[in-house]
C-alpha cells in the first residue's frame, strides 16, 4: 500500500507542477492534496501544527500573488479594470481555443479586448496586452518557486521528524 502511496503522491505533486503553467490544472491544491495523500496511505504522524501552518500559508501566498502580479503587470502597463478583467478571462479560456498557445495569447488578447472595450487606443491596449504577458511570466516564476518550496518542505519534514 506504500508503494501506491508514493505514486498518488508524486502524481498529485506533477499535477501541481504542470498546473503552473496550464492554468485547469488545480496546481497548488494538488501538492497540498499530496499531503493528506501520504497522511492517508502511509502516516499523519510527522506532520503536526508548524508543517501545516507553513505550508497554508504558502498556498494562500499562492492565490493571493497568482491573482496580485497577473494584475500588477496589466496595472504597471496603465491597464484598466476591463483589460484586468479580459486577461483573467484570457487565461482561462485562452488554452481550451488555442491548445499550443492559447496560454499566451489568451491573456494577451483578453487585456488588449478589455482594453479597447474600455476606450483606450490601440497602441494603448497592446502595450497593456504587453503588461498581460510580463505580469503572467512573473506570475508562473512565482507559482514554480513557491510550489517548489512546499514540495521541498515536505521532503525535509520527512527526513527530519
Amino acid at each position: 500500500m506504500e508503494l501506491v502511496g508514493w505514486i498518488v503522491v508524486v502524481l498529485l505533486f506533477a499535477i501541481g507542477m504542470a498546473g503552473t503553467v496550464y492554468p485547469v490544472l488545480p496546481g497548488a491544491i494538488a501538492i497540498y492534496a499530496a499531503f493528506f495523500a501520504y497522511g492517508l496511505f502511509m502516516t499523519f504522524h510527522p506532520f503536526g501544527f508548524w508543517f501545516w501552518t507553513i505550508e497554508t500559508l504558502i498556498v494562500i501566498v499562492l492565490f493571493v500573488a497568482d491573482y496580485a502580479v497577473s494584475a500588477w503587470g496589466v496595472k504597471k502597463f496603465g491597464g484598466s479594470k476591463a483589460s484586468v478583467v479580459g486577461s483573467t478571462i484570457g487565461i482561462m479560456i485562452g488554452p481550451f481555443l488555442i491548445p499550443a498557445f492559447g496560454l499566451i495569447i489568451g491573456p494577451f488578447a483578453g487585456a488588449v479586448l478589455g482594453e479597447l472595450v474600455h476606450g483606450s487606443s490601440m497602441d494603448r491596449a497592446l502595450k497593456v496586452g504587453w503588461g498581460s504577458m510580463v505580469g503572467l511570466f512573473t506570475s508562473t516564476v512565482v507559482k514554480i518557486v513557491l510550489q517548489l518550496a512546499m514540495i521541498a518542505i515536505f521532503v525535509i519534514w520527512l527526513i527530519v521528524h
